[in-house]
């Protein structure tokens, strides 16, 4: 918020000027998406295979991660945006904005809720990267954003969030980087 990510010694690791960026020894990476990737192929032997044991699945995970960065994270971000940062970013909320968001998330969600009644996570029946990837900002829409109904109105979407959202390691992020509401 005070546009460090703007400064020129940011700007020489991502020049973009957007978050997040890893610098890892000699290498950097950035945009979040290539971070988690980066991060669960290096460790993958250090926990949970979150990108699946098979080509097959491996598809399964990165279709989804897709699908959460193209179909699901667009209309989500908006509500981030224009219900939590509008005012501190300087910018009018946009009611119809907002609306139309709702709208196309929901539909997202029940294309979501049929998929999750065949399988308990997103790329099968394991946990992946793609299922975590879903995590922060869905964790604003049920907190801060004052949306949990969408999420908990539907069955199968409302148990994968409670699966997801109750892992130790994502309460323990939250613990230690929670956006204050």
């Amino acid at each position: 918020m005070k546009g460090e990510h703007k400064q020129p010694a940011y700007l020489a690791l991502q020049p973009f000027g957007t978050v997040p960026t890893v610098v890892d020894g000699d290498y950097k990476i950035f945009e979040s998406r290539a971070v988690m990737r980066y991060v669960a192929e290096k460790y993958r032997s250090q926990g949970p295979d979150l990108l699946g044991k098979t080509v097959e699945e491996r598809g399964q995970v990165e279709q989804w991660l897709d699908v959460e960065a193209t179909t699901f994270h667009p209309p989500l971000l908006n509500l981030t945006l224009h219900i939590m940062f509008a005012s501190v970013m300087g910018f009018p909320s946009d009611e119809k904005l907002i609306k139309e968001s709702e709208e196309k998330l929901a539909a997202v969600l029940d294309v979501y809720e049929a998929h999750l009644s065949k399988s308990k996570y997103l790329a099968g029946d394991f946990v992946s990267l793609a299922d975590l990837a879903h995590l922060p900002f869905t964790d604003y829409l049920v907190g801060p954003i004052g949306k949990a109904y969408m999420i908990k109105d539907r069955k199968h979407v409302s148990a994968w969030w409670d699966c997801i959202s109750s892992r130790p390691a994502w309460k323990e992020c939250l613990e230690k980087y929670s956006f204050p509401a």
